[in-house]
């Protein structure tokens, strides 16, 4: 295929006029449900809606919560990513395709199989729950359906990043006698920057949308559990105003975060 050159010096590859047919439809497919919020939003009532108490609860909550969540991401997923990608333990694409299964999980399964290990009567909250602890229903429920479904996203990012890195100054570090854990704080850790900083964003927009496994296992109560998605469910048909608004508020949430991931990609 014949090629030019861009206005960055870079050489680009032609592209059959064709292909921008069925692109710009599916542009279209994603773009104009959300113009639409704009449409729709009722921009003299807006401020007043978005700062309701309830609204700011859920809004705070959720905040609060998808960052709990992420950092329990990085502390769980960054020794996870590492021991997929590089360990030698026999099982490992089983492994693997059993941690990244709530990429694919749908999410009211995801908070049932949480409520079946931590409920009441659950796996394992049955003993919690005779020290007194109850997790199913509670804010500490919100923080592990939120981690249990951002999880993937932030190791299928670092697994990635340590594939493509390869092992060759892990290597090179072993032959100059570093040990183990002097080669993983030294050499390993640094090599997973851009993934890491790429991962625990998309893993924080993944917490502050999750709705079915939330709902599923720590109910919609206000102040404790409905985060921002729930509110808007439940203001979707006793003040579609107040929903719209709210929509609105996560969309722009999102976008900034997928503005943060895109500008750290281009930046690398």
């Amino acid at each position: 295929m014949a090629t030019t050159i861009g206005r960055t010096g870079r050489e680009r590859a032609q592209l059959p006029g064709w292909i921008l047919v069925p692109a710009i439809i599916g542009a279209l497919l994603v773009l104009l449900p959300l113009v639409a919020i704009l449409f729709r939003v009722d921009w003299a009532n807006w401020w007043p809606l978005v700062t309701s108490p309830a609204s700011l609860d859920a809004l705070w909550l959720t905040l609060r919560t998808a960052g709990i969540s992420t950092v329990a991401c990085i502390l769980l997923g960054v020794p996870m990513a590492i021991v997929l990608a590089r360990g030698t333990m026999p099982g490992r694409r089983l492994i693997r395709s059993l941690v990244l299964l709530p990429l694919v999980l749908p999410p009211v399964v995801g908070g049932l199989a949480l409520l079946m290990a931590f409920g009441r009567f659950g796996l394992i909250g049955q003993y919690f729950e005779l020290v007194g602890i109850r997790i199913a229903f509670s804010t500490t429920a919100v923080i592990i359906a939120q981690t249990f479904v951002a999880l993937p996203f932030l190791v299928v990012s670092l697994e990635g990043a340590l594939r493509t890195a390869g092992t060759r100054y892990e290597v090179a570090a072993a032959t100059l006698g570093a040990s183990p854990t002097r080669t993983l704080w030294r050499v390993t850790l640094p090599l997973l920057g851009p993934g890491l900083a790429a991962g625990a964003v998309l893993s924080f927009a993944r917490a502050v949308g999750e709705f079915g496994a939330t709902l599923t296992f720590a109910g919609s109560l206000q102040g404790r559990t409905r985060t921002l998605p729930l509110e808007i469910y439940l203001q979707r048909e006793s003040d579609p105003d107040a929903a719209v608004a709210l929509a609105l508020v996560l969309v722009v949430i999102s976008a900034l975060v997928m503005a943060l991931v895109h500008g750290r990609t281009q930046h690398d």
